[in-house]
Parts: C-alpha cells; structure tokens; sequence
C-alpha cells in the first residue's frame, strides 16, 4: 500500500468502541436492514446484508446501514414491535464481526417537508376522502407531518401538517426501545438520523423551518431540544457505553425556500450558518452524541449532501474540518472525499473518519484494491445518481421517480449486481458460444466482458480508432473528471480477457459476421429540427469533441441534461450561454435526480445565466436566433454560435432476432444505466 494512504489504516475509538480503520461506509437511503418501503412491512433485508457482509469483507472499518424509519412507513407499525427481526439482526452481526469491522444502525425520526412524495401518492394526499381511506396503509399526513405547518419540498401545494408533541414523545421513545433491541442484538452503536441534510430533527433546529412557540421551538434549546431528548433517552435506556452517533449538517448551504447557495458564492445563509453551528455542535455533544457524521445541506441545498459531478470533490472538507475544533469527539467527513485527501486530513487532525457512500455500490472492493496498490482497477463513481438515487422532479411535479426505483434504492447504474444479486449474476454459460458484439461504447464495452466472464468467446467490432462510443463526448467537460477515468477502467478491464478487438472496422451488413450471436451496441444519432437555418448550427456531440470552436455568445437550443452540462461547460469556460426550451422547466427527465438537476438550476440562476423556458426556436439566422415565447411573442437572441442539443434516436443496424439483441441506446435512448443494465440483461443469458 501506498504510504500516502496509510492514516486511513489506523484505529480509532467512538466512545469505547473501536474501530480498525478511518473509512465509513456511510448511510444510503435503500439499504437499511430492516427493509425499504415495502408493503410486506418491516423486516430482515438478506439483499442489503448481503451488500454489508461483501464490504466487510473487503475491509471497511465501520458500516453504517441506511435509514431505518422507527415506524414502518406502510401499516404503521413501530421497529421495536418486531422481535423476530432483531434475532436475525444479531445472527448477521456474529458474522459481521467474524471480519473485524462495526456496524451502527441508523434509525431515523422521520422526513417531514422532506418526504419525496410521489406524482403517485400526492393526489391521493390532497383530497381528505381518498386520504382518509389509505390512512390504515400509509398515513401520509404522518410522514409529512413537520415541525410547523409549511409547504412539502417537493409537492409545493401541499402544506405539511405541525407535529404534534404526542408524536414527538412518541419518537423519543422508539428511539430507546429500538436501540435497546439494537444493543441487545450485538449492533456496536445506533446512529441518529439526523440534524442533518433538512430531515425532521434538521427542520426543528432550523428557525427558516420551525415557527413552534411550545417547547420545541423559539430559543436554540428548544429548537435542539428534540435531538438533544433522543440521545438523552437512548443512553437511558442503554447506558452510557453505548455510543451513539449524529448525522449531521455544518451548515445547511440556503438562501431560501428550494433555493441552495452555490461553492463560493457570497449569500446570507437562512439555515444553520457557522456561528450557530458551532454552538450546535458542542451542544450536541454534551446532550450525549459520541459522534457526528458531518457534511452541508438539506433538500433545498441537496447538491452539498449528495454531491454531482459538478461539486468539487471533498467539497464540505473544509467545513466539517473547522466544526471539529468546537467538539471533543470523533468527527467523520462525507461528501466525494478523496481518499488521498482523506488520508491527509486524517493524518492532520483535521477529521477522524472518511466517510464514503455510493463508492461501495459501484464496486465493493475498492478499500482491498488500495490496499493492494491496485488503484487502477478501481471502477470509479460518476456521481450520476441515476441508480442509487435518482428522486427527480421538476416545476409543479412532486418525485417523478418511477415506483419500482421508490422501492428499490441504493442500485447502481454501473454495477447492476449492487441489491440486485438475485437478478443479476455471472453463471458459466452452458455452452460456449461465439458472439459478436457491433459497438465499442459503454454498452458494447459491457456486454463482452460480462460474455466473456461467462466463458463465450467474444469479438467486439468498432468502427472509430477508439472505445468508448458517445461517452468519450459525454465525458469531455473538465467536470467529467470519472467518466474519463471509467472508459480508462474499461479498457484495462477488457484487457484481462481473451477478446479480440477490432477498431477502425464498420459492420455494414451482420450477414457477413461468422457468430453464434450478435449484439448490436451501435447507439444513437442526433435528432434533425427543421428549422430555418438550422445547418448553421453544431451537434452537442461536435462541440464536446471540440471539432468545431464557438464564439462568445452561445444560444444552445435544448434544456434537457445534455444541453444544460453543455451550458455549464460553456460558463466555465468563458463564454456567455443562452438556453433556450420547450418545456417549463429544465431537466425535466425523469431519472434524474433532484441533487444534480438542481445544481444546475441554481447555478443558471446565481450566474444570470438566460433560460428562456416554454420558447421554441422559429429560425436561426446568422447573427441571432429567433424564437417565440408561450404568449406568441418574437425576440432575437444575439448568437455568435448556435448549439443544437434536442435529443437523440436510436440508431440499430438491424432488426431485432432470435440471434440478434440490441442494446442501449440503439434500442431505446436512455442513460448509463439501462445502457449497462441492458448489457446484463442480454449477456448472462446468452
């Protein structure tokens, strides 16, 4: 190992539990043991105590599992009302153990305005008649339920009803019942969810949130008088041995109701700011925290909690560091953490733990390959949340978030075997085949690797003198630092087996190929617009490969996710981008979640960046784009480059057969994800 890595490789205590090395594996929504939002109810997850016992073998010092809601979000019924649940808990714990490492759980007092609230359930809610009926399943007045009446942050015309203080001393008490049973079941800590990130406890500290006169609001004691009861309660009932952790926010990074503030930008913070956040923090600790778990943000500022491609990496670092310096106990940093940096950070002083999440989705052996210096193997996190947790929405819609992602968090778009081992896994194929795979991108990349490793003899077909298809643009931009560093990973990984590879060679006709099958990976082309003027403009994919140069003025015609990271590219570089789209919002894809899509709203408005929403585009002309807006009106654009990022078709070979599969985007134009999924879904069963 490397020597610059090694502080992460020392002991530390959290109370007087201690822990072999610095790295955490830290909370992700959808994998808590106790099971996510199933309509069976509350039970022993095996899926996501197959993820944790795989980790703890590739040599994590502390897990922590994702939120487990003290009362069970469907039927109602508390955690601690389950005690069959707990005797498997402590079976899994003995072989956790067996490997050195520690495990908290987390358990969460609830989401309040924060609760992502489905276009599903949402109708539901509003009329009391049909809320009314659902109640006994899903009382959705419970899980909005905050500490003041306000809008929820992702239905604004929903008013969250105020918490009662019966169900906050209701709270406080399934906190001591179920860490107790946690204890009992040999879990070395609970972790309380959280002052941190906008969730409930988060709302009453928070003055913005909470507009209480009672005893939990008003005064900073009161307002961190909920939090402060928790963990007074759960050492009550556990003593004071039992360590007990924070999730918990430095600084809450707002300007206003779902308005985040971006890196370095000068604003007036109306959540926690630093002041009061170091007031907090040794508060916390003397109520009886024996830990904190730090980042920035809560759901109007998500970018800070679960950091895009955009954000710095080790972006809340530098806060969590200086919150360390008002407290006697551990401090741990999330938030894309390097871990070099964390190393060094470590080694400084300046933290006590790396926190790490959606890494060990990707791939879980990542702390065993840097161990073995073997950093290149690393498949990299993107940072594209389109498969752990891709809560999207857009201008009046509450989370677009397909059911069947709601109920399954926590996947991975780049690792489909992540709490999907059941569906997805490597078999030997039964008969050696000889497949032919047409496309060298992500998902022809995939496909023969995963063919490969079943034992198929593959040969992969690249037209261009190089793998990686449309990613190569995609990853382009100076903030696609991972996409770069993933197209690298596959081509060392393709390397370590016996495909033949042929670049520079177009399949025209797969009549011509000598295979037992055929895999078409061949991707999409760029829609035609036929608009006046519209052969003056240039592909989103020509000015990501920089084969054409632009001026300083920049209308790019297109607001989805490609026209926008092309108008944030174009910002960072100097130039002066216009966005200009159909819809009433940008992003408005669904799959893409609200931490990335909100960046980059916020950074177009912080940045006076023009977006000229519900426009269409009548005609390019040479020094302006004409478009018209809803109300019918005209206006010229200044443009001295005009860029046309609308969307793409698929682009198949041929049809599909008993011997041919398409995949990808050459099928249906998507994202990585189903891209790769796709991939599997074809190759294990070939």
């Amino acid at each position: 190992m490397d020597k610059k890595y090694e502080a992460l490789f020392t002991p530390w205590k959290i109370g007087n539990v201690e822990i072999k090395n610095r790295i955490v594996m830290c909370p992700m929504g959808g994998t808590s043991l106790f099971g996510w939002f199933e309509l069976t109810g509350c039970h022993f997850d095996k899926e996501a105590a197959k993820l944790f016992l795989e980790r703890a073998n590739n040599n994590v010092g502390l897990i922590i599992p994702g939120i487990a809601p003290l009362r069970d979000t469907f039927w109602g019924k508390w955690l601690w009302q389950n005690p069959k649940m707990f005797d498997e808990l402590k079976e899994f714990m003995d072989e956790i153990h067996k490997t050195g490492a520690k495990l908290f759980i987390q358990l969460t007092a609830g989401m309040g305005r924060s609760w992502a609230i489905t276009e599903l359930i949402a109708p539901i809610h509003k009329n009391k008649f049909t809320r009314a009926i659902i109640k006994p399943i899903i009382d959705t007045s419970h899980e909005l339920a905050s500490p003041s009446p306000q809008p929820s942050r992702w239905a604004h015309d929903i008013e969250c009803p105020e918490m009662t203080v019966k169900q906050i001393k209701e709270i406080i008490e399934a906190f001591a019942k179920t860490a107790k049973l946690c204890k009992e079941a040999g879990v070395d800590g609970v972790e309380v969810h959280a002052v941190h990130e906008g969730y409930l406890l988060d709302q009453f500290s928070i003055e913005f949130f909470n507009k209480r006169t009672d005893e939990y609001g008003g005064s900073f004691e009161n307002r961190y008088r909920f939090a402060a009861e928790v963990v007074k309660a759960i050492k009550e009932e556990c003593g004071n041995d039992f360590p007990v952790s924070l999730r918990y926010s430095v600084e809450s990074k707002m300007k206003g109701f779902c308005e985040g503030a971006i890196p370095g930008e000068d604003y007036t913070e109306v959540g926690r700011n630093m002041e009061e956040s170091e007031k907090a923090a040794k508060y916390l600790q003397d109520a009886g925290y024996d830990m904190l778990n730090a980042d920035n943000g809560t759901y109007d500022s998500w970018y800070w909690a679960h950091p895009p491609m955009y954000m710095p990496e080790n972006c809340n670092l530098e806060d969590v560091a200086h919150i360390k310096k008002f407290v006697d106990i551990p401090v741990v940093c999330a938030g894309r953490m390097d871990a070099e940096v964390g190393a060094k950070a470590v080694e400084e002083g300046k933290i006590d733990g790396v926190g790490v999440a959606r890494q060990f989705l990707v791939d879980p052996e990542w702390i065993t390959k840097l161990i073995e210096d073997r950093i290149e193997d690393i498949k990299p996190c993107i940072c594209c949340h389109s498969g752990c947790f891709n809560f999207s929405s857009s201008k009046g819609h509450a989370n677009t978030q397909d059911l069947t992602d709601t109920m399954g968090l926590s996947r991975c778009a780049l690792n489909p075997q992540t709490m999907q081992s059941k569906k997805y896994y490597i078999a030997p194929a039964k008969k050696q085949k000889k497949i032919a795979i047409i496309g060298g991108g992500i998902g022809g990349m995939e496909a023969a690797i995963v063919s490969a490793k079943r034992g198929h003899k593959v040969i992969l077909y690249e037209k261009t003198d190089k793998l990686g298809g449309v990613f190569i643009a995609a990853a382009a931009p100076s903030f696609k630092e991972k996409d770069r560093a993933l197209i690298s990973w596959y081509i060392r990984e393709l390397s370590k087996y016996p495909i033949e590879i042929n670049l520079n060679t177009e399949i025209k006709d797969v009549k011509t190929l000598d295979a037992d099958e055929i895999i078409i990976a061949t991707g999409a082309v760029a829609k035609k617009v036929p608009l006046k003027g519209a052969e003056n403009t240039i592909e989103a994919i020509d000015y990501l490969l920089k084969n054409k140069t632009v001026g300083e003025n920049v209308v790019v015609i297109g607001g989805g996710l490609t026209g926008c990271e092309i108008a944030y590219d174009l910002y960072l570089n100097g130039k002066k981008p216009v966005i200009v789209e159909m819809q009433d919002d940008l992003i408005v894809t669904k799959g893409v979640c609200l931490a990335n899509t909100s960046f980059l709203r916020d950074f177009f408005k912080t940045n006076n960046v023009p977006v000229y929403l519900e426009t269409g585009v009548t005609e390019i002309k040479e020094n302006c784009v004409t478009v018209k807006d809803k109300d019918g009106n005209l206006l010229d654009i200044p443009a001295d480059s005009v860029i046309m990022s609308v969307g793409y078709n698929p682009a198949p070979l041929t049809k599909k057969s008993r011997h041919v599969h398409i995949i990808g985007d050459a099928s249906k134009v998507g994202n990585l994800r189903t891209v790769i999924w796709q991939a599997w879904d074809v190759a294990t069963k070939l």
